[in-house]
């Protein structure tokens, strides 16, 4: 028999304040609104029961009096109080129906940045619960239905009176001959044993539309899985994972490249061929470009997920300088430094207000 104390998570000397907070965290993760697995209902009743005993300390007396396998006399158990306490005795509940609504399902598929720019279509392989296609659903062989429960007569839960220090209480329990709904299948489908759906593997198309990202999450109604008894199936949801791109960096639905150039393009201008989702166009370099200057391209970035049109693709510019030089391009260069008057060991300390470092923070809101 479950201790009170273990149910809570809590120690046997904890006081009311330690005792009121492991409840409240309990209750807030098995809540029925929260989970309505009925397993996970169960559970929460369980710790509401020993809530309600150990935060009255009359109650929590009289439970430390009588140990953790036997709470009252004359038999009087955990599950006897739990139904004292949640109202069983006082009302029939009825039975649980056979039939009920299955679960959502969720499943992620990779699509690569061209995909997620421009949509695609997919295929899915997906395991899931069907409905089982001897019996249609309903679990019973040879076209038989479920039978009337002789011993709960159909309620799906039997009542008991038992004495306790609380007094007389009538408790329910599900039935143990029909598991709580109130009929009886007899002669069970061979092919699902009664649960009405059997499991299978199926290929689904999924349309991908453009502008996903990672996160995004596709909602298929009614291709999840199927419930007990064949009940209606849920929704199976395909979240997207775009994968890293060669030389494309995206953000929002913009995309952002690095570009290296020469000292001579950058000094003279020139025009230079890009290769980007839409194939190769030319983009301008104009003369005296510095590195980490930004060029946008409007209209090639990625499409909007809402609203149609499309974001814009940055290039920033790397100006390589080279690192091995002859005697010829040494001496050409110190010409042009001179024609220029400059001096060597001179140099311009650069703020972050303006130059590579805000045009890169800018361009990736930091």
């Amino acid at each position: 028999m479950a201790d009170l104390y273990s149910l809570l998570g809590v120690e046997r000397d904890a006081d009311q304040d330690q005792i009121k907070r492991a409840y409240r965290k309990l209750a807030r993760e098995l809540h029925p609104d929260v989970n309505p697995d009925p397993a996970i209902q169960d559970k929460f009743k369980e710790i509401t029961a020993a809530y309600e005993v150990l935060s009255d300390p009359q109650k929590r007396q009289n439970y430390d009096m009588g140990g953790s396998s036997n709470f009252g006399q004359g038999g009087f158990g955990f599950g006897d109080i739990m139904d004292a306490f949640f109202g069983a005795g006082g009302g029939n509940r009825g039975p649980r129906p056979r039939v009920r609504a299955g679960q959502d399902a969720l499943i992620r598929i990779e699509v690569d940045l061209n995909e997620a720019c421009f949509g695609t279509e997919r295929e899915i392989s997906v395991e899931s619960a069907v409905r089982c296609s001897k019996c249609d659903g309903s679990g019973c062989a040879n076209s038989s239905k479920p039978s009337f429960c002789e011993i709960c007569k159909g309620r799906g839960e039997t009542q008991q009176v038992t004495r306790s220090f609380l007094g007389q209480v009538m408790t329910s329990r599900p039935c143990a001959n029909c598991q709580g709904f109130g009929s009886v299948i007899s002669d069970p489908c061979s092919e699902c044993s009664g649960d009405g759906r059997v499991r299978s593997r199926q290929t689904i198309p999924v349309k991908i539309p453009a502008g996903v990202e990672t996160g995004n999450r596709i909602q298929l109604t009614g291709r999840g899985e199927v419930g007990p008894g064949g009940g209606p199936a849920g929704d199976l949801y395909v979240e997207i994972v775009q994968t890293a791109h060669e030389y494309l960096i995206r953000d929002g639905n913009m995309l952002h490249m690095a570009l290296g150039i020469t000292m001579a393009a950058a000094a003279l201008g020139t025009t230079i061929e890009i290769e980007t989702l839409d194939g190769r166009i030319p983009v301008s370099i104009k003369p005296g470009t510095q590195s980490g200057a930004t060029i946008p391209v409007k209209h090639k970035g990625v499409t909007h997920l809402r609203g149609g049109g499309r974001g814009d693709l940055i290039v920033h510019v790397e100006v390589h300088t080279p690192t091995k030089l002859n005697r010829e391009q040494e001496g050409l260069l110190k010409k042009f430094a001179d024609s220029r008057g400059e001096k060597e060991g001179e140099a311009q300390v650069q703020g972050h207000d303006g130059g590579f470092f805000s045009k890169f923070r800018d361009a990736f809101g930091r």
